[in-house]
């Protein structure tokens, strides 16, 4: 279990240039889905929930959506109940707080399917997109970042390479 915990931890093994992520805070501030599909993103939401003490909710969502990738019924077998002991049993030890979650028995687990936590997963997201995800974008996490971004943008170097750039394609 603690295997699984690390490579969600690891920041998805994405990596991150400044290029990709110029525009981050930008491209963050116009949806949550904008957010969770930048590893930079993830990255920053993450340390953010991490000090709201709900980082468990981002956690949860990004293993639901690393599980409707998984091929193969006991690879399935295995992630299902590594997402059940990790984030929904009594015993969990990242419990995510949704309804039903003791509807979901471990029975369940002898069968997967891709969309069976979907609806578990879409509770949380909705708990990180009206509650979260909104305060987010207040927190000094988001702001700092966001300025450290413009003042990239600013840079001389910066505007020598956009110079560059306009030099090369008015050409």
């Amino acid at each position: 279990m603690l295997g699984y915990m690390e490579k969600i931890n690891d920041g998805e093994g994405h990596p991150s240039s400044s290029h990709q992520t110029l525009k981050g805070t930008s491209k963050w501030a116009t949806s949550l889905e904008s957010l969770l599909e930048d590893p930079e993103g993830v990255k920053r939401f993450r340390e953010f929930l991490k000090k709201e003490f709900s980082e468990e909710n981002v956690l949860f969502w990004l293993a639901c959506e690393e599980f409707k990738k998984t091929q193969g019924k006991k690879q399935m077998q295995e992630k299902a109940k590594e997402i059940y002991m990790t984030f929904l049993s009594s015993k969990a030890s990242s419990q995510v707080n949704v309804e039903g979650q003791s509807r979901l028995s471990e029975t369940i687990l002898e069968t997967p399917h891709p969309l069976m936590f979907q609806k578990l997963q879409d509770q949380i997201f909705n708990l990180m997109k009206y509650d979260s995800y909104s305060r987010f974008l207040k927190s000094d996490i988001f702001l700092n970042h966001k300025k450290s971004e413009e003042q990239e943008e600013n840079s001389p170097e910066a505007q020598t390479a956009a110079k560059r750039a306009s030099r090369i394609y008015n050409t």
